[in-house]
């Protein structure tokens, strides 16, 4: 599971309005934007140096330079910018402009966690899981998921889902992994809509519903989500919930496959064996077939063993 996620909040003209005429800059262009916020930062202002911090790491109105990142995410977050200091704790985690260290991460994490960052939280909540940098603890690590969670951070949302749904750290319990994944969900995050569309697609622990299973796919499979993008084509190859169509099956199976979904990579070499919405075309299955049984997927491996013999 995928824990750490950067949260950059750019909101960078917000506090240029008492100085923009005077600075001859009034157009909310990237241009001034930058001109404005390097003013405030450089007479002090937290914000500021954060957005400043923020343009730089994205490249916004300036070229894109992490020790320019760096030194302006420092000075907001020694000032005790909760959300620079997040942001600073997670560029010693990746080694973006600076050597890797995961104490100077926990550092900056653990001060701003105390200040209720939830995205903070949630990061020690990793660290404390796989044991970086301190001695792994599951318990703290629960602990600083549920924390973050609790403030409507989503993926925190949905790694505690994950936990009930497995039953790591705490007790198996579906019902609180489906309020939490729903949680997750109503927020746009795509592994909880993807997990629960399966579970309304089965019927399993929720109610058997296509047609919810068909729009959480969809939510998911729209954000590049390649699980979700195989299940809607599955759903459009099998009529499941929609109108039977292989066409726009195919069209889902090839955005998964080119993420390298082995499931996707097969079902697009059953098309190509059969000619389902596709000429029939065994050269093309086989390949396919081959991608996907290298990655270990059984139904591959049978099929390739039906063309050798």
């Amino acid at each position: 599971m995928r824990y750490v996620i950067f949260l950059l909040l750019l909101s960078p003209w917000a506090y240029c309005e008492d100085i923009d005429k005077d600075l001859g800059c009034d157009q909310k262009t990237s241009a001034c934007i930058l001109k404005l916020n390097r003013f405030a930062a450089e007479e002090g202002d937290a914000d500021a140096q954060r957005n400043l911090g923020t343009m730089y790491l994205q490249g916004s109105g300036v070229e894109q330079d992490n020790a320019e990142t760096l030194k302006w995410f420092r000075l907001a977050a020694e000032q005790g910018d909760s959300l620079a200091q997040s942001n600073l704790g997670l560029m010693y985690f990746k080694g973006y402009g600076v050597e890797q260290d995961n104490a100077e991460a926990l550092k900056w994490f653990r001060l701003a966690a105390k200040q209720k960052e939830a995205v903070a939280q949630n990061n020690l909540g990793f660290m404390y899981g796989k044991g970086y940098g301190v001695e792994q603890d599951s318990a703290k690590a629960l602990k600083f998921f549920r924390l973050a969670a609790e403030q409507g951070y989503a993926k925190a949302q949905h790694t505690l889902g994950d936990k009930y749904n497995l039953g790591h750290d705490v007790a198996k319990n579906k019902a609180l992994a489906i309020q939490w994944w729903s949680k997750a969900a109503v927020q746009g995050y795509y592994e909880s809509q993807n997990n629960l569309g399966l579970m309304y697609l089965q019927g399993v622990d929720l109610e058997k519903n296509e047609a919810k299973a068909l729009k959480l796919f969809r939510l998911s499979a729209d954000q590049g989500y390649a699980l979700a993008q195989n299940s809607l084509g599955i759903m459009y190859s099998e009529g499941k919930g929609v109108v039977k169509d292989n066409a726009k099956a195919l069209k889902w199976y090839r955005l998964a496959a080119k993420q390298r979904h082995a499931g996707a990579q097969y079902n697009i070499g059953v098309m190509y064996t059969y000619g389902r919405g596709v000429e029939k075309d065994e050269a093309k299955a086989l390949k396919l077939f081959r991608l996907s049984a290298d990655q270990g997927y059984a139904l591959a491996q049978q099929a390739l063993k039906i063309f050798d013999n």
